[in-house]
């Protein structure tokens, strides 16, 4: 897969802007000291969604929907956030979404979910037997699948990164999370459009580590996806274009554990009042993982969403996990 172009990406953020604005950068002076560098912090969580999603399924879903004019009804499988946007899209666009998600799902999300519209089908006990399962419902007539990794969906959140590198200083290193792929491949896309030499740095969760071990081996790796804080980034099968473009773009992949992530979800809360879902508090986990490697240097963090339930965030507040 080629990643989009600064062209693509820019007519990717007309479809965008249509339905939300841009989401704001700042940095965060107790943020800052906390991590002993300075710190700009990309607010996917101020999205419609709460979360980065929203954009790549618009331009997605817009795309299919002009494809395919018989198309009825878009399916997908999630976590929350996905589901989310291509629920978003497609009440905006017209169309029905069947999300399928793993039992035991956020209910929180689950429940936002519906609430944009969509039938919502509880199958299997991970991701990817959900993924699977979709899958399957998105072969009736009428209906296709939207994958979780794609080109579009790259483009899409392409369009917070142009938004990202535009209105920050010039950034030494960026730190962003991979769950499936397509927000590290939008950054790594933009960086490479606009002919930046900025270093980019993914993170996992060491509960989920399949996109690491596969990092470090060069090849696909699957590996259990286990972790009970950041369901955004519980993958156990890489998608091996979103692995090559990892591979060639990516410096190094960071490992952070569960106690680290819940320390930087209180390290937002404590420092910016902002809400950080596990997944979205990885990138900033890993930064302070890395404060010694980054001291005196410019850096982003990507904060993709803020969607967690409450009583996990409760729980990680009181440090009671």
């Amino acid at each position: 897969m080629q990643l989009p172009t600064l062209q693509q990406i820019q007519t990717a953020q007309a479809i965008i802007y249509s339905a939300m604005p841009p989401t704001p950068q700042y940095t965060w002076p107790l943020l800052n000291q906390r991590i002993g560098t300075e710190a700009w912090i990309k607010h996917e969580n101020h999205s419609p969604v709460g979360a980065f999603k929203l954009r790549g399924a618009l331009v997605y879903v817009t795309w299919l929907k002009e494809t395919q004019p018989e198309l009825t009804t878009v399916v997908a499988a999630t976590r929350g956030n996905h589901g989310q946007g291509v629920g978003m899209a497609a009440r905006i666009l017209g169309l029905k979404a069947i999300i399928v998600v793993p039992h035991g799902n956020s209910k929180e999300k689950n429940l936002a979910m519906q609430a944009q519209g969509v039938e919502l089908i509880e199958h299997g006990d991970d991701f990817q037997a959900a993924l699977e399962y979709a899958a399957e419902v998105a072969s009736r007539p009428g209906c296709v699948l939207v994958d979780s990794f794609h080109e579009r969906l790259v483009m899409g959140t392409a369009t917070y990164a142009l938004e990202f590198f535009r209105a920050a200083p010039p950034l030494k290193t960026v730190y962003v999370p991979i769950g499936m792929g397509s927000s590290i491949c939008g950054v790594s896309a933009v960086r490479n459009a606009l002919g930046l030499d900025t270093e980019i740095v993914g993170i996992v969760a060491s509960a989920a580590p399949a996109h690491a071990i596969s990092f470090r081996e060069h090849r696909i790796v699957p590996a259990p996806a286990l972790t009970q804080i950041a369901d955004g980034l519980a993958c156990r099968q890489p998608n091996p274009a979103a692995m090559q473009i990892i591979w060639d773009n990516v410096a190094r992949v960071v490992e952070v554990s569960e106690a680290e992530i819940a320390a930087a979800m209180r390290a937002y809360y404590e420092d910016t009042h902002n809400l950080a879902e596990g997944a979205a508090a990885a990138a900033l986990a890993g930064a302070l993982q890395e404060k010694k490697k980054i001291a005196g240097t410019n850096i982003g963090i990507i904060l993709t969403g803020g969607n967690v339930d409450r009583d996990l965030y409760a729980k990680v507040l009181e440090d009671a996990l």
